[in-house]
């Protein structure tokens, strides 16, 4: 059955798909960034071209399915079903199998060097946890499987939407479903606290045992791996894994003190580890000690790598003390270049916790930060209660929450500095 077209050359046609088949079209025109009624035509197009009809395809459960192909395609199509004795149904769904076939799931594309992203900021409260934990899962969710994503454009429009209607919070809604990157990531809870570990459900570390702390004072009791720990293998296969913090980390400064070359000293630990990941992310104490030192080290450019791969991702909120804290963190940042002669990139700004009912502090605030420019905004994330749900149930908040607009803006995040 067809309908009249909404442009001069296709027109709409109606048929029927099993509902797993329509699912691994939808992820698969996607992940090959063309339309679904492209890939369809060249689907049905190859169908007709056959010599001999190809394996049956299961169509139980087949629903509705439209789309819209060139005038005159369908005609054809049905013609070579008649001819082969195919139920229209039958030869639509060969036919998208067989695109399928011959567009198979692009590779994830690996990066040369392992990524190593530094999330800090002196003051602590503002999320630096939050933002640590939801980049990575954004990174490393399932390439075959779409997600709701707030596309790049959509946060330049919600700042100025925001500058228009400072009453009104940044609209949620400019999504579009693409397909999770599929990155292996590691996350490191570099703070004593154990914020990340914690709201992840991971364990602490026992102060008895091995320590990240104990790799970079050069005091290792084991080897690194033995306490690395998968996070929510059935949302993301197996990609998303956590070296949790111990309270001993408490003592690094101190120990580090002690140390030569101690500004390497977190490169040494992990350097074991890197090969094993596409992206490690760290979540820094907020303190301005070695420790910082050591963190910033670590995200320095390095040879071979690109400008922009890795280094500092700031969080702030859009408040007055967020402001003083940046300047001291870029302050030590800009200390630490001159003084070793290396390259530490921003990677971005993210203003996390926003609420524009707040009023003119948050608003103004906020413009504060995109004023900048150089480190420019890349994230802009909602005070929602998702967030505070999830570090309650320690659960991640892609498999908590996974539509919801804390997910949505995380995913944009990945996005906005890949």
């Amino acid at each position: 059955m067809t309908a009249p077209a909404t442009s001069n050359d296709r027109e709409k046609v109606v048929s029927k798909l099993p509902g797993w088949l329509r699912q691994s079209l939808k992820v698969r025109a996607a992940q090959h960034g063309i339309e679904i009624q492209a890939a369809v035509e060249q689907g049905v197009a190859a169908w007709c071209a056959l010599a001999s009809v190809p394996a049956a395809v299961d169509t139980a459960g087949a629903d509705s399915f439209s789309t819209f192909l060139p005038t005159g395609q369908w005609e054809e199509f049905r013609r070579v079903a008649a001819d082969r004795k195919v139920s229209l149904v039958q030869g639509l769904a060969q036919s998208v199998q067989l695109w399928l076939d011959a567009n198979p799931s692009p590779d994830v594309q690996r990066p040369a060097v392992t990524r190593r992203i530094v999330v800090c900021n002196q003051k602590g409260g503002v999320g630096k946890t939050a933002i640590t934990a939801g980049l990575g899962e954004a990174l490393a969710e399932s390439p075959d499987a779409l997600h709701p994503v707030r596309v790049a454009k959509a946060l330049t429009k919600a700042l100025r939407e925001s500058e228009e209607a400072p009453e009104a919070a940044p609209d949620p809604l400019d999504v579009e479903n693409l397909p999770g990157l599929g990155m292996r990531v590691l996350l490191v809870d570099f703070d004593p606290q154990c914020h990340l570990t914690n709201q992840l459900g991971a364990s602490p570390l026992p102060m008895s045992g091995d320590s990240l702390t104990n790799h970079m004072a050069g005091d290792p009791k084991g080897d690194l791996r033995d306490l690395v720990v998968s996070v929510d293998d059935e949302t993301f296969g197996g990609r998303l894994h956590l070296l949790p913090a111990c309270n001993d980390a408490f003592l690094l400064d101190v120990r580090l003190s002690a140390v030569r070359a101690r500004e390497a000293a977190l490169e040494r630990a992990l350097a074991p580890l890197e090969a094993d990941y596409d992206v490690i992310i760290v979540d820094c104490p907020p303190s301005l000690g070695l420790s910082m030192d050591a963190a910033a080290y670590y995200g320095r450019r390095r040879e071979g790598e690109k400008t922009g791969q890795s280094g500092a991702l700031i969080v702030v909120q859009a408040e007055d003390s967020s402001a003083d804290a940046y300047e001291l963190l870029t302050t030590q940042i800009d200390d630490l270049r001159g003084d070793l002669q290396i390259d530490i990139d921003y990677l971005g700004i993210v203003v996390n916790l926003y609420d524009s009912r707040r009023g003119y502090i948050a608003t103004s605030s906020l413009q504060g930060w995109v004023d900048i420019k150089d480190p420019r905004v890349v994230g802009l994330i909602g005070d929602l209660k998702e967030q505070k749900e999830t570090v309650r149930v320690k659960q991640p908040l892609l498999s908590y929450a996974p539509k919801s607009q804390q997910a949505v803006g995380m995913r944009a995040l990945a996005r906005e500095i890949s």
